[in-house]
């Protein structure tokens, strides 16, 4: 499956926030595509960050580049999830 075209998923992200809006989602398929793209902007960071790391010679600051972007995900998926097991640091 190809990668949709920015107008394509522009349009598809207008379209899932106003499902969401309105409530109608009865699949939850607007709510799956709004997290799944918020989501994805932060592991392409991390993507960016690993790959900065891996092929400039491993230096200190792309290494706290991708610690921070690797942080940065571990807090949005706590933030995001709907575990109720979530640890709290207690």
């Amino acid at each position: 499956m190809s990668k949709p075209t920015e107008i394509e998923l522009k349009t598809a992200l207008i379209a899932a926030e106003t499902m969401k809006e309105h409530d109608k989602d009865p699949f939850y398929i607007a709510k799956t595509l709004l997290n799944h793209h918020f989501r994805l902007n932060h592991y392409e960071d991390l993507l960016k960050a690993a790959d900065s790391y891996m092929n400039r010679g491993q230096s200190d600051r792309d290494r706290m580049t991708l610690l921070k972007c690797i942080e940065n995900i571990k807090g949005v998926e706590n933030r995001i999830s709907n575990d109720t097991n979530r640890n709290f640091g207690l």
